[in-house]
């Protein structure tokens, strides 16, 4: 079942979504093979630290983070990756690396790289490594309000 907070915020705003019960999987990558999705739709949070301030970096399993652009396209020389420590007590009810894609709720900015914006759909880890939330991406969109930049880089 999906983290209470996530389900409660997209049952509250009449959200269809799709909760995906998968065998245990760590990476995105790993993930969006377990559901049988491509990885342009499987959404990762990679947790930043932007300024002092915990951010979320949003992007399609296939693709890393590129820090030195992020920083360009924020305006900032200070942005770096957070450490577990450093994010674990916003996530208290997300397994540590399972964290929904939505920063909103945990009074965080979401930077989503532009490359999501070409899917229907977004899927993405509901707060444990074995489910996952598959909804439309103009409701994520518009339910997230993220910041959209580009700042991914495809994997190796």
């Amino acid at each position: 079942m999906p983290i209470k907070k996530l389900r409660s915020f997209l049952d509250e705003r009449g959200i269809k979504y799709v909760s995906v019960i998968h065998s245990r999987a760590f990476t995105a990558q790993e993930v969006a093979a377990s559901v049988h999705v491509p990885g342009r739709e499987m959404a990762k949070t990679v947790m930043i630290n932007v300024e002092g301030k915990m951010a979320m970096a949003v992007l399609p399993a296939m693709y890393r983070v590129d820090l030195a652009h992020l920083a360009e396209a924020i305006g900032t020389n200070d942005v770096v990756l957070a450490t577990e420590d450093e994010f674990k007590e916003h996530f208290r009810q997300c397994e540590p690396g399972a964290m929904p894609p939505f920063g909103n709720l945990y009074g965080m900015t979401v930077f989503m790289d532009s490359s999501l914006t070409e899917t229907e759909e977004i899927v993405f880890n509901a707060g444990t490594h074995t489910e996952v939330i598959r909804m439309a991406f103009p409701d994520y969109a518009q339910l997230v309000e993220p910041v959209e930049l580009h700042f991914a880089l495809e994997l190796a």
